[in-house]
């Protein structure tokens, strides 16, 4: 903690933002300045439990424990400590909430994903992992959302007119060392995409925080918005982050495997299977919100049915055949936007692939076609089944699923359900073009 405060000072830090991820998706935090940096990374700031009961809309949920009375500490994560290169004098780290007394607190979701890392880690195994985010970028124009171009997917053009934009975007993930793997404008209007480097679970997803810090503060610095909403535009591509990853254990990728189908190893696919058996709760972690559903629909990309295949972008599960070396194979989870919260959606995948595991569950045959194309006799043959295509009908999905409903525990699950119902009713009473405006304005 002193080193911290050491750094904060060489780097002529004023405030040190100490960030985290609610039930509604948003990043929030509060802010220590540099004098008493070292004291309140250790006892952290005071915060109130109703927090993490509050929507994307700053509704709060009415779930007994996160009411007015009640406090935890926002405490950082002292090895996340990042100078912000797109806001001079301002640093930030990830930060966990504990009890006053230090402990743990049920209502944290950071705390949730280190819960599931710690399980899978007594079973040998790490998790790498990675999101591959879209975004859309534009400019915010009174009540509108205008992209910033009309190109085509992957074109040279969308290249040129974001290149600006662009560059300071991986100069500033760079000095935060998220190593970008690539970048290309994407199929929508203004749709962008920038990978970040695999890395382990808890690294992963307190990158795709930074990330999409770093994405927004930096298009408005240039007098551009940037959003990650699903489906900012109803007409338009949408905006997922997709979920690859791979199980490691002693130095290898346990997923690996020269002989396993598609090089896929056993125990890979007892994982993919217990992904499957939980994804129609699953995605009320990994699709968030409301507007997530407007992507999440047959041949637009997304992963709309419950199913797997090698290099089947129209399934739920891709088998990612391997780049460069024979152990790179990994599975990319199609359903996930970054409306859900990472510390969230990333747990409750290993937990669902925990299960697959420890049950030795069987994914079936995988798919080698578009679900959409099929008749529905034969996708039933197939037992290939439609994803929950609303916000509520996953949220049942999940209040059914005793397996995550129990790693969530009481506290975290009655209170993402009742923030996520919350936010259904809200949305519910008004129209499209609202929501849309809601979503790009918040994400």
């Amino acid at each position: 903690m002193t080193e911290v405060q050491r750094l904060a000072m060489q780097e002529r830090i004023s405030l040190t933002r100490f960030l985290y991820a609610d039930h509604g998706g948003i990043i929030r935090g509060k802010a220590a300045a540099t004098a008493r940096l070292a004291e309140r990374a250790a006892s952290g700031i005071g915060h109130t439990r109703a927090m993490m009961a509050m929507s994307m809309m700053d509704e709060l949920a009415p779930v007994d424990g996160m009411g007015p009375v009640g406090e935890v500490r926002i405490i950082p994560d002292t090895d996340t400590f990042v100078p912000l290169p797109y806001a001079p004098g301002a640093a930030a780290m990830l930060a966990d909430q504990v009890n006053p007394d230090g402990s743990p607190w049920d209502g944290c979701a950071r705390t949730f994903l280190k819960q599931a890392v710690a399980e899978l880690s007594r079973m040998g195994y790490e998790l790498q992992a990675s999101f591959e985010p879209e975004f859309s970028l534009g400019r915010y124009e009174g009540a509108s959302f205008t992209p910033v171009d009309e190109s085509l997917c992957y074109s040279a053009t969308g290249f040129h007119l974001a290149h600006d934009y662009t560059i300071d975007l991986v100069d500033a993930l760079l000095k935060q060392g998220l190593e970008v793997e690539h970048y290309y404008p994407e199929l929508g209007h203004g749709q962008q995409e920038v990978p970040i480097r695999h890395a382990p679970a808890l690294r992963a997803a307190d990158n795709h925080v930074l990330l999409r810090e770093s994405v927004r503060a930096v298009a408005i610095r240039r007098g551009l918005w940037a959003s990650f909403a699903p489906k900012p535009l109803p007409a338009q591509a949408g905006n997922g982050a997709h979920l690859h990853a791979s199980l490691w254990a002693d130095g290898a990728n346990a997923f690996a495997d020269p002989g396993g189908r598609y090089g896929l190893s056993a125990v890979g696919y007892r994982f993919l299977a217990g992904v499957l058996a939980h994804l129609p709760g699953l995605v009320a972690l990994t699709c968030g919100t409301v507007n997530s559903y407007r992507r999440l629909a047959p041949q637009m990309w997304s992963g709309a049915y419950l199913c797997y295949g090698p290099d089947n972008r129209e399934a739920a599960v891709r088998i990612c055949s391997p780049i460069g070396a024979a152990g790179s194979v990994n599975l990319e989870l199609k359903p996930v936007d970054s409306t859900g919260n990472p510390y969230l959606a990333l747990g409750a995948f290993i937990y669902a692939g925990i299960d697959g595991i420890r049950r030795s569950l069987d994914p079936g045959e995988p798919l080698l076609a578009d679900p959409a194309t099929l008749q529905p006799a034969e996708r039933e043959r197939l037992s290939v089944s439609r994803l929950p295509s609303s916000l509520g009908a996953a949220l049942d999905a999940l209040e059914s699923d005793s397996v995550l409903m129990s790693a969530l525990g009481p506290l975290r699950s009655t209170a993402y359900l009742a923030v996520k119902r919350s936010e259904v009713k809200h949305f519910a009473e008004r129209d499209v073009e609202y929501e849309c405006r809601q979503h790009w304005l918040k994400f």
